[in-house]
């Protein structure tokens, strides 16, 4: 997997750059993933229009 920074001039400067990555590297062709984040689990969803929706 590769990470890329991501970078905006016309925005305040974060602590740490930003990473950037490829959506179909992220989802490795499959619709629905399911992110861990503390206590919470969220769902990352491909629709049919193949537009990413993240429900909790």
């Amino acid at each position: 997997m590769q990470l890329h920074s991501a970078g905006d001039s016309s925005r305040a400067k974060p602590e740490r750059d930003a990473a950037s990555i490829e959506s179909s590297q992220l989802m490795a062709g499959r619709r629905e993933l399911l992110i861990r984040h503390g206590a919470s689990t969220y769902r990352l969803r491909v629709t049919a229009s193949e537009k990413l929706i993240l429900t909790k």
